[in-house]
């Protein structure tokens, strides 16, 4: 690794006036070294450095500007850097203020750092802060729907930094403004084919939202209609009953035989965890049944091959077609659950995910 006096010469090489042949040997050094583990913990005792690479980010350069955002998305990446880079560096309003431009280069690049510093609470709740501030959460979402936004970009991870950001329950209830149609504008890209990072951070967002019961009569009613979006990725071309397609939401109904299921087994499961989180409540329980969900998910059973997805499918299907509980213990999220079934209850997952 390099001397103090070896990156305080380096330091001289990155800034605005030195020869641009010079810089972008420095910049390519230090994104060779932002790809090992060491690197990155070497440069977060150097935030003099991390900040004169930032600044670079506005270099004349497109080679330069290049290195140094691909330099943060590595940096970004290790959690122990998030403090060092938002603090100290301060880069969150910069990146911010260059997404809202229609013609940034590297705005793709700004997305996935912004959805790698978001992924830890203490970040997550700095970023919220300053995108409250800078554009609003539901200007974001904005951003994402229109695919025309930025022509040089694709936004993809605009995704995952929506499903972080739900983690915090001030994010999920701005989504879920009730006076603003936010979270249904999301729901069409449960389906979208083009990115399966898209796709699967806005499932990652419906399932965060789904964690507020308080919502769920809401997500389930015709004002947000949620369920047709998170049952159809699951569906597959089995031939179903009359009575069985008759009780389905009108979009589940016979399907065509070429109908194909969400081809990726994480976000199948959470597809189906989101189900069984609207479950918890009386309401979600009584509708899924009433929109005959159970059909969708004995022919996904039959058809699956991941074992932790047949193992959810197992799960919801049990709520499905099992007894209602008893007066009082409707809601399963106010349950309160005495120690020692929460003791074997636990033990009974850890010694199910020893034998799948």
């Amino acid at each position: 690794m390099l001397s103090d006096a070896e990156a305080a010469e380096l330091l001289a090489f990155l800034t605005p006036s030195t020869r641009p042949d010079v810089k972008g040997k420095a910049t390519e050094y230090i994104l060779g070294l932002s790809g090992s583990r060491d690197g990155c913990r070497f440069l977060r005792s150097k935030p003099d450095l991390l900040a004169a690479l930032f600044a670079l980010t506005s270099d004349p350069s497109v080679a330069i500007v290049k290195d140094c955002y691909h330099i943060l998305i590595n940096l970004s990446a290790d959690e122990t850097l998030h403090q060092v880079l938002v603090c100290e560096v301060q880069v969150l309003p910069v990146l911010l203020k260059n997404l809202q431009d229609p013609e940034f280069l590297f705005s793709d690049q700004i997305c996935t750092i912004l959805s790698n510093l978001s992924r830890h609470d203490k970040t997550c709740r700095t970023v919220f802060q300053v995108l409250q501030e800078q554009l609003g959460l539901a200007q974001l979402v904005e951003i994402f729907c229109n695919e025309s936004f930025n022509k040089k970009a694709k936004l993809h991870y605009l995704g995952p930094l929506l499903s972080n950001l739900t983690q915090l329950p001030e994010a999920r209830s701005l989504l879920m403004d009730r006076d603003r149609c936010v979270i249904q504008r999301l729901l069409p890209f449960t389906q979208y084919e083009a990115s399966v990072v898209r796709r699967g951070g806005v499932i990652g967002t419906l399932r965060n939202c789904c964690f507020d019961h308080a919502h769920h009569a809401w997500l389930l009613s015709d004002a947000v209609d949620v369920l047709p979006f998170l049952l159809l990725p699951l569906a597959g071309p089995e031939e179903l009953t009359e009575e069985e397609n008759e009780g389905l939401p009108v979009d589940l109904q016979y399907l065509p035989e070429d109908k194909q299921r969400e081809a990726d087994p994480d976000i199948r499961k959470m597809l189906l965890e989101t189900l069984l989180l609207l479950t918890a409540t009386k309401t979600g329980r009584l509708t899924l049944r009433q929109k005959n969900v159970y059909p969708i998910v004995r022919e996904l059973h039959r058809w699956e091959k991941d074992v932790h997805v047949g193992a959810a499918c197992e799960k919801l299907v049990q709520v499905l077609i099992g007894d209602e509980p008893q007066l009082g213990m409707e809601n399963l999220m106010e349950v309160d659950i005495p120690e020692d079934v929460e003791d074997k209850l636990r033990e009974a997952d850890v010694k199910q995910k020893t034998d799948l």
